[in-house]
């Protein structure tokens, strides 16, 4: 009959390496048990616990970052157990640190580690070595974990991005987040359009022409990717700009809601919706209240989901488009 294995200590945490682990009388046994992961050299990280995602949009974009951001997390926290002096993360797990949008099969991937020139880039399994000229990036640290601050780790995307993952993460830099009743937040911006700039024309800096190509197109408001997807769309068909996350109010002055997209003027809104206005039936419940109350106040509401934004997004321009010939300018 199998026992299971022997409590660990305490002090020991989450992740730990073997030195520590040895000190604390823990056997190369009790280190090799099923409980433990090993994903570095000298490292073991308990297995997790596996605690269902939350049914809220739980297939959705914004649940696998999230999810993903949650595995590379972890693991970096482990790897911190045995980093050199002096490393720092980099590349997509930076972006999980920040929270940023990730590449699909990020969290897969090994954790991208650099330190400042002239010292050796970090080697080992499931680690991405890297150095970084000390002018190329500024530090910081989160949760304990030492990383480039977001607009070091957007420039230095540049060297395994595309064009619009570039937009897309610099958007989601330079967005000022909402609280829970809509108050704007600028205190927890991670970085200004201005300090984007800045990273992107610093001497010397590789790649900075996408870089810039880039930074023309990011914009303060987009709140999700699939928002600037659907920007991108629109304009890119030759249709105008929007202004983004637009506060909707009454003739009186009573909020409405918060819009992504607005066409002022023409008394359209773009309302981009995830997976979980579609599952979560208490956002289904304020989504037809608000467009009663849009619609109530004389705007159009053009809806886009994720399938509208496939294939360069050609069927969402095709809506909004139409909506617009209905609403010509005077």
């Amino acid at each position: 009959m199998s026992h299971p294995p022997r409590a660990l200590p305490a002090e020991l945490g989450d992740s730990f390496s073997t030195r520590a682990a040895r000190a604390h009388g823990v056997t190369a046994r009790r280190l090799r048990a099923g409980d433990l992961e090993a994903p570095f050299a000298g490292v073991r990280l308990r297995a997790p616990q596996h605690e269902g995602l939350s049914r809220e949009g739980e297939d959705g974009p914004l649940s696998i970052d999230r999810r993903m951001q949650a595995v590379i997390v972890r693991r970096a926290h482990a790897y911190a157990q045995i980093a050199p002096a002096g490393a720092f993360f980099v590349g997509q797990t930076a972006l999980a640190l920040h929270g940023l949008p990730l590449r699909r099969g990020a969290d897969e991937a090994p954790l991208d580690v650099a330190v400042l020139s002239p010292q050796h880039a970090p080697r080992g399994r499931g680690v991405r070595g890297a150095k970084v000229a000390p002018r190329m990036v500024r530090l910081g640290t989160i949760g304990g974990l030492a990383v480039g601050d977001a607009s070091s780790t957007w420039a230095l995307a540049a060297a395994s991005s595309s064009l619009r993952d570039l937009v897309v993460i610099g958007d989601a830099i330079v967005r000022i987040p909402r609280g829970d009743r809509g108050a704007p937040l600028p205190q927890r911006r991670l970085a200004t359009l201005d300090e984007l700039c800045a990273m992107a024309n610093v001497p010397w800096r590789r790649n900075r022409e996408l870089l810039l190509d880039a930074l023309a197109l990011v914009r303060e408001g987009s709140m999700s990717p699939l928002e600037t997807d659907m920007r991108l769309a629109l304009t890119g068909a030759g249709l105008p700009e929007p202004e983004l996350d637009v506060e909707i109010r009454t003739e009186r002055g009573s909020l409405i809601g918060i819009c992504d997209a607005v066409y002022p003027e023409r008394r359209v809104i773009v309302e981009v919706e995830g997976h979980h206005h579609f599952t979560d039936d208490r956002q289904w419940r304020r989504d037809l209240e608000k467009y009663a109350a849009l619609a109530a106040e004389g705007w159009e509401v053009v809806r886009i989901a994720a399938h509208h934004l496939v294939r360069g997004g050609g069927a969402a321009a095709a809506l909004v488009g139409a909506a617009l010939a209905r609403h010509p300018l005077a």
